[in-house]
């Protein structure tokens, strides 16, 4: 195609794309503050939902996961008490080979004194048996001093193989009581995690941000509250009658000034739950 075909957007096309825009631009203004509150109280009412089915498990989750690190320790410590027995073992099995050794030499000088000629030929050999005799004694205090190591690493041994197995067996019932807690809740988690995101893409990213803030700070999980008795419906504190004639007429976003949550009235709480 040449260039000369190509034609440059007209001004009613380029009108049209500047009305488009400002058509999507308008609606997102459109949305009111009543409407941003309903969506993100009903990404709060479904996250609340999930945090409560997290607290079913309570700590199971992490006493599986010290339960583990525990098993796996005792694992690994075993395994070098084991190391160190093999070890010490080996050195009683030298020791007793050093004494067959020296047992051998001493026979052999032996019969070799009963054919010498002259008494140095004699003493040197008196001297060697003198000295495999000590060989032996220092062998043998060595395997006596190994075998009562033994005997103390073997009482580690055994000790540490009954705490493993002890928790073991409470790490095999920890995993099986989360594991039922898991199945019988793991679909529903699954299901509103899907609303929770479902939700999520509803919000502004900037108040989404700010939520996740909130919420992320607050130890019971709350980022948005009902006014309850005229109070907030998250840290309790009073809240004054005008604050909560703001909070009804749904002009702006009014945070709890305690504790910095998002307030709504019943308006908002009804139109989520149901309530009437």
């Amino acid at each position: 195609m040449a260039k000369s075909d190509v034609k440059a957007p007209t001004k009613k096309a380029k009108t049209a794309e500047s009305n488009g825009k400002s058509n999507k631009t308008a609606a997102k203004a459109d949305v009111t503050v009543a409407e941003k509150l309903v969506e993100l109280y009903r990404l709060q009412h479904i996250d609340s939902q999930v945090d409560k089915i997290r607290i079913q498990r309570g700590e199971l989750p992490l006493e599986v996961e010290d339960l583990e690190d525990e098993v796996a320790g005792l694992e690994t410590r075993m395994k070098k008490l084991q190391d160190e027995l093999v070890e010490m073992e080996g050195q009683v099995s030298e020791k007793n080979n050093l004494i067959k050794d020296a047992k051998a030499q001493i026979k052999k000088y032996e019969g070799q004194q009963a054919k010498v000629r002259n008494n140095r030929e004699y003493d040197s050999l008196t001297k060697e048996v003198e000295f495999q005799n000590l060989e032996i004694q220092l062998a043998e205090k060595r395997i006596k001093e190994a075998k009562a190591q033994i005997d103390g690493k073997k009482e580690v041994v055994e000790a540490s193989k009954e705490r493993y197995d002890e928790r073991k067996k409470d790490l095999e019932q920890k995993r099986k009581e989360l594991d039922a807690i898991v199945a019988e809740t793991e679909k529903e988690e699954k299901e509103l995690a899907k609303k929770s995101e479902a939700a999520a893409k509803l919000i502004d990213p900037r108040l989404l941000g700010a939520y996740h803030r909130v919420r992320s700070n607050a130890r019971n999980g709350l980022a948005v509250v009902a006014v309850e008795r005229g109070s907030c419906g998250g840290c309790f504190n009073a809240i004054p009658p005008q604050r909560q004639l703001d909070i009804a007429s749904h002009k702006k976003l009014i945070v709890c000034e305690h504790c910095g949550r998002i307030l709504v009235d019943d308006y908002v709480v009804e139109r989520v739950t149901g309530e009437k």
